[in-house]
């Protein structure tokens, strides 16, 4: 006759304690697995909301005032600690934000939970941000410097040198003429896409066209979406020739 491997027999007042006893230890086990869960979420939505605050944020570029350097749909990092640290330099790629006036009015988008949970992830920075007030473009001339458009072969001239960038810039720069000095703490920007670029030549009327520098948001340095387009954003060479910073009017 076949034996169950069921032990169906009594057991002692040792055991029923014993029982009891490892009986207890799991539940504090599974409630300090669950606290230990907690933690380590809470931890890494804090460092991740530290990273974007303070050192690094991703951004969706929603326009092609920058083509073909980045193109719509981009998903950029833009560097904070940098700019805190080195500040601004010219030939930079700048996300900063609306001094005023250059983007039309922002129309509150609420759908619900969906929108309260994409606005969770872009704070802690799991999502690139796309608020409707952020902008991006190239510095071409920081505080001191004198921008003028242009020069016989249609090229933008900082503190007396033509800058050739047809490497990077997409269209003829000459829309509007201008020669103006950048004010103190300020960046003069433009788009690499010269004819589809509301830049700073439209606005001279306000601070010379220049962005405060308060504005600035940190540089893109680096492209990491679709991963055909992955890339490095440096400075081109042409901003590093000494006779710009010699002629800047506070020697920077």
């Amino acid at each position: 006759m076949a034996v169950s491997a069921h032990d169906d027999s009594p057991k002692s007042d040792s055991q029923d304690q014993n029982d009891a006893h490892v009986s207890k230890k799991k539940k504090p086990s599974f409630f300090r697995s669950v606290v230990e869960f907690v933690v380590i979420v809470v931890i890494a939505l804090a460092l991740a909301t530290g990273i974007r605050t303070f050192i690094a944020q991703p951004f969706f570029v929603p326009s092609g005032s920058m083509e073909q350097t980045l193109q719509i749909d981009d998903r950029v990092i833009a560097a904070k600690i940098a700019t805190q640290i080195s500040g601004i330099k010219r030939g930079e790629i700048m996300v900063f934000k609306d001094p005023g006036n250059w983007l039309p009015p922002m129309q509150e988008n609420s759908d619900g939970w969906r929108s309260a949970v994409a606005k969770a992830l872009t704070f802690v920075g799991l999502l690139p941000s796309d608020s409707g007030d952020d902008l991006v473009k190239r510095v071409i001339g920081i505080e001191g410097d004198q921008v003028a458009c242009c020069d016989q072969d249609g090229q933008i001239v900082l503190n007396g040198v033509s800058l050739d960038e047809s490497s990077y810039i997409n269209g003829p720069t000459d829309q509007i003429l201008f020669d103006v000095t950048v004010p103190k703490d300020s960046m003069f920007v433009m788009g690499d896409n010269r004819g589809n670029s509301a830049d700073s030549r439209f606005h001279l009327d306000q601070n010379n066209g220049a962005i405060p520098n308060e504005n600035a948001v940190g540089r893109v340095f680096t492209v990491v979406w679709p991963l055909s387009r992955i890339s490095i954003e440096t400075i081109p060479e042409i901003f590093g020739n000494p006779a710009i910073a010699a002629g800047n009017e506070f020697g920077k």
